[in-house]
């Protein structure tokens, strides 16, 4: 297989977490009393509410700040979100929906091939590092791209970033880097 052949990889991604904001105070007690799918963590200074479809769980702090995580896409977190602001409209809030962010993006994504971790880390300094006493895992910054990447000596990748579209960038950026580091069968 060469390295210049265009290859098809699945990058599945595992979670998807966005932020936005009520404009008005949330009374944390009133949401756990009156709320469905509720845990209230008074000690903490937050509620969480889960949804079922899309199956996401926010973090609701009084403010009217609410992190939503466990979407599986952009798409999935921004109806998650308005799903969950419109349940709080439902218990007597002035809800509005401003300030949607996708913060963070992680995805898995598998090489069909083996890496060897110390040769990708020497020939990636000071971008790569590999502490195997400390992690299995090389990490791989990609700075432009807010990206890092988890390298795994099976060929498994992690990839965190801000977008689904820098995490997509980010495993075209490497598949080249560990290509060259990769096992070949002796």
């Amino acid at each position: 297989m060469e390295s210049d052949n265009d290859v098809a990889l699945d990058i599945i991604i595992t979670n998807v977490v966005c932020v936005f904001r009520t404009r008005c105070h949330l009374n944390l007690r009133k949401i756990a009393l009156e709320g469905t799918n509720v845990i209230y963590k008074r000690d903490v200074g937050k509620v969480l509410m889960k949804l079922r479809k899309p199956r996401i769980t926010a973090s609701i702090w009084s403010s009217g700040k609410v992190i939503c995580t466990g979407a599986t896409s952009e798409e999935e977190a921004k109806l998650g979100a308005r799903r969950l602001a419109r349940s709080l409209q439902k218990l007597g809030f002035k809800v509005k929906f401003t300030d949607f962010k996708v913060v963070n993006v992680l995805a898995v994504c598998t090489m069909p091939f083996e890496i060897r971790l110390p040769e990708f880390t020497k020939s990636n300094r000071p971008l790569a590092s590999y502490e195997p006493e400390l992690h299995p895992a090389a990490s791989y910054r990609i700075k432009n791209l807010k990206a890092t990447l988890q390298v795994f000596s099976t060929g498994s990748i992690t990839v965190t970033a801000p977008s689904v579209q820098f995490v997509a960038t980010a495993v075209e950026q490497i598949y080249p880097l560990v290509f060259e580091s990769r096992k070949t069968a002796r």
